[in-house]
């Protein structure tokens, strides 16, 4: 669904991202982790079209960038960590808003925001303000927009960030029920995300990949299954006692 090749961004005179290749296919969801200003944050940006790479090709859905951006961009979902809600706007007012922009056809509107408030319950606040609501329910709407036009890739920046164990719980929960038919990449800092959804672990540091695999087997590298002292050991060059890359 994904294919990235030899992938640059330079941003003079740094090398944000340098020469990273990687295949995400449908049913997999992938962490993406890196320190800060590894370069993580880059390639998501590049992915989803908001910046374009120095060299390399990036293909969604056989979709070719730039060629082909606008039209990859619209198999895309994708919730921001500080995901932009109009306050104001009731969530039923918001999600009719982001459908009409994704030019949704007039007459599948009503079904499609039916369809996302009842895969992100929020079936009993669609004449709530959006302000007025909790930082779970301001996700769950997050998550809605980003699923209005029913896009074959997800991607989401720390999707469960500032949430309780409960509201992580029931997010995490809809995050896998919608996997199987969509392949999902989570940006996160929070280790504990990624050892409770993810499949697949990538690992980026100074612009490359350190890392590519199954999360089984980057748990694995530490004798007790303590996945910060791993990441800590790939993204540092350090030396962590229990740990064998």
């Amino acid at each position: 669904m994904i294919k990235v090749s030899d992938l640059v961004k330079i941003f003079p005179p740094i090398k944000a991202v340098n020469g990273i290749s990687f295949q995400i296919n449908k049913g997999e969801i992938v962490g993406l982790l890196g320190p800060n200003g590894a370069g993580k944050s880059t390639t998501v940006r590049m992915i989803t079209g908001f910046i374009t790479p120095t060299s390399g090709t990036i293909e969604v859905q056989n979709l070719r960038y730039p060629e082909k951006i606008l039209e990859a961009q619209k198999k895309i979902g994708y919730v921001s960590e500080n995901a932009a809600l109009y306050g104001d706007l009731s969530v039923y007012d918001f999600l009719h808003f982001v459908a009409e922009l994704r030019m949704l056809p007039c007459e599948r509107i009503e079904e499609e925001i039916a369809r996302v408030s009842k895969i992100c319950v929020l079936n009993k606040v669609q004449e709530q303000k959006i302000e007025t609501l909790s930082k779970g329910f301001k996700r769950r709407v997050s998550l809605a927009q980003a699923l209005i036009h029913d896009p074959d890739i997800l991607i989401l920046d720390e999707p469960t960030d500032g949430l309780d164990p409960n509201q992580k719980h029931d997010v995490r929960l809809m995050i896998k029920s919608l996997a199987e038919n969509k392949c999902v990449i989570i940006s996160t800092h929070i280790l504990e995300e990624v050892e409770a959804l993810c499949s697949r672990v990538m690992i980026i540091a100074e612009g490359s990949i350190v890392f590519d695999g199954a999360t089984a087997n980057f748990k694995a590298k530490s004798n007790i299954g303590k996945l910060d002292d791993v990441f800590r050991a790939m993204t540092t060059h350090a030396e962590v006692e229990g740990v064998c890359l």
